[in-house]
């Protein structure tokens, strides 16, 4: 039996470039949403966004490419990078074949979809770039880092709204596992802070309309009001047991079991009781060979929604039992806000330093929840990160269109 391990890791996020920043933040309780800088929100209802501030393409993408590439693919490449270089893995000629990139996004190009139309329709077709369509479309995040770092095994895009990252390292997984790759690059990359993501989803009454960006991501609190748009990758490097073992490689944790379902309810809410969701998470768990008293930490989902954050908590609580109240619970989203279909990558990432670093994450603005969910007695780290001797997390995402997905990881220990 085949095992996969996580040797490489790559973040691009609104809490810093590089997963020292990131991590160092999401530990300190520090938020990465402000007020949108990339235009003018004067006629919006909503102002805050998690941004990616510190991001230099050049840093990655030659200057004469970089207009060829939307910016979700160009976190995707950076990233990668990142996360290769974490590794200390390169790929070559020799071992190209058995390198495999499945890269997922929710949406895709959309600034370059909002920049290019707008050239239509006001200085007509012909101005329109050349670049528009391999630019927008949401496989080249996983074609171009493919091209820019030359993996050459089996490649694509998973595409299930905020569900994308965490499937597709579930994939990646499963490639591995099935032998078609030795080496997987897997994650998530989105860049929808743009007028019309903020315009689409603040008119679908999903964002918080909080002024204070810093206490707008609310999770499981009584008063939270909706999710904050995000933007950033989240990237892993996958690698078989025994071809990370061979070149000596730092391995943060081992991947044990994956998960994946459908609500088949709402096109945006979730099943009442979280059922699917809890299901989801025992998928994951009986694929790890686990029972539920094993895992020390769950990754919520917790986008601070009132639906999203009272399901899951309800799934957790079914699903877990009595075992529930001796769970650590937290939402990375409560800092980073929601990258949509990088939050999941972004969040896989969260547990494999916590495995690595023995320390939880806090869930941040968290006051009083609300009569339903204290009632069930969960702990959500609130507050301020814990010191844990976690051996066994799992990842939520839950995404639009009732897309369920868990990840379980856990301490990797050779048998």
């Amino acid at each position: 039996m085949r095992r996969v391990v996580v040797t490489g890791i790559g973040l691009i996020t609104p809490l810093g470039t590089g997963k020292e920043k990131t991590w160092k933040n999401l530990l300190d309780g520090k938020c990465g949403i402000d007020k949108i800088t990339a235009f003018d929100t004067s006629e919006h209802t909503v102002h805050i966004a998690g941004e990616v501030n510190d991001f230099n393409p050049e840093d990655y993408i030659e200057k004469k490419e970089i207009k060829k590439l939307g910016r979700f693919s160009q976190f995707a490449i950076a990233a990668t990078k990142e996360a290769l270089a974490d590794a200390k893995f390169e790929i070559t000629p020799e071992n190209a074949e058995r390198v495999g990139t499945i890269i997922g996004s929710g949406i895709g190009g959309l600034d370059i979809i909002e920049q290019e139309i707008t050239k239509l329709v006001e200085k007509g077709p012909k101005k329109v770039s050349p670049f528009y369509i391999p630019a927008a479309i949401l496989n080249m995040a996983s074609g171009n880092t493919s091209i820019y770092v030359g993996s050459k095994g089996p490649n694509k895009t998973v595409v299930t709204a905020c569900a994308s990252g965490t499937n597709s390292i579930g994939d990646a997984f499963q490639t591995i596992l099935l032998n078609k790759a030795d080496v997987m690059i897997a994650g998530g990359t989105e860049a929808t802070v743009t007028p019309s993501g903020i315009a689409g989803f603040a008119n679908l009454k999903a964002l918080s309309t909080n002024p204070d960006p810093k206490k707008a991501s609310r999770p499981f609190t009584a008063d939270r009001d909706g999710f904050v748009l995000a933007e950033g990758a989240g990237i892993l490097i996958l690698e078989e047991l025994e071809h990370a073992k061979k070149r000596g490689a730092h391995i943060y944790c081992e991947v044990a079991g994956y998960g994946s379902n459908a609500d088949a309810y709402h096109i945006t809410a979730p099943a009442p009781e979280g059922l699917q969701q809890s299901k989801c998470m025992k998928l994951a768990i009986d694929d790890a060979g686990l029972s539920v008293e094993d895992v020390d930490y769950v990754n919520a989902h917790g986008t601070s929604t009132h639906l999203n954050d009272l399901n899951e908590s309800l799934a957790v609580a079914r699903l877990f039992g009595d075992h529930a109240k001796h769970l650590f619970i937290s939402s990375t989203k409560s800092m980073t806000g929601h990258l949509l279909g990088a939050g999941g990558a972004v969040e896989a990432i969260a547990c494999a330093l916590t495995i690595e670093n023995k320390k939880v994450h806090p869930t941040i603005n968290l006051v009083e929840p609300d009569d339903e969910l204290k009632a069930l007695g969960l702990n959500y780290v609130p507050g301020k990160a814990v010191d844990a001797d976690v051996n066994v997390a799992i990842s939520n995402s839950f995404g639009f269109g009732g897309h369920n997905a868990t990840l379980l990881l856990k301490k990797y220990i050779e048998a």
